[in-house]
């Protein structure tokens, strides 16, 4: 929501899209709501459990007057990145995401625990796995790395400056 406020300092309604039937989303919307609350913005929550959803959504944020779009996790909303992605330029809706994946593929923005370092980690269970610790010994991990990345070429499809103290933050910013 930070990020969000950062690039679009006027903004005051964010539209959030995401599964009711995705385990998770609830507690990720509650924590949402907490930093919406925070940044002073309403959040208008939208429903997406099929691909068809996904351009009635961004039409109901558009229509509602959302200035931007959060995405919380969901396998429907993964498949469809690239789809996703046309529908936040063709709604002129900057959008945030939980990961770099939909950036790369013509999303805004994304802030969200590096896959690339969790692969990693996961490697050095597998090792210490078949060199004989026991899983059940091993401790449960949080994330540690997170990655914030930035798609300019996308900013420039809605209309959008980032600002320069924003771009710095970023660890991969994509032309």
């Amino acid at each position: 929501m930070e990020l969000l406020k950062e690039i679009i300092p006027k903004l005051s309604r964010v539209a959030v899209l995401g599964s009711s039937t995705e385990p998770g989303n609830a507690l990720e919307l509650k924590e949402v709501r907490g930093s919406a609350e925070a940044f002073k913005m309403t959040l208008h929550s939208l429903d997406v459990v099929d691909p068809k959803d996904i351009e009635p959504a961004f039409r109901a944020a558009s229509k509602e007057g959302a200035g931007a779009v959060l995405l919380l996790g969901s396998p429907v909303l993964n498949a469809q990145r690239k789809q996703v992605g046309e529908f936040a330029v063709k709604y002129r809706l900057p959008a945030i995401y939980y990961t770099a994946e939909f950036v790369e593929t013509g999303g805004l923005m994304s802030y969200g625990v590096s896959r690339n370092d969790l692969v990693r980690r996961a490697a050095t269970y597998v090792d210490k796995i078949l060199k004989g610790a026991k899983p059940a010994d091993l401790p449960v991990e949080q994330p540690t790395k997170f990655e914030f990345v930035i798609n300019l070429k996308a900013a420039k499809q809605i209309g959008l400056t980032i600002p320069p103290n924003v771009l710095a933050r970023a660890d991969k910013v994509i032309k």
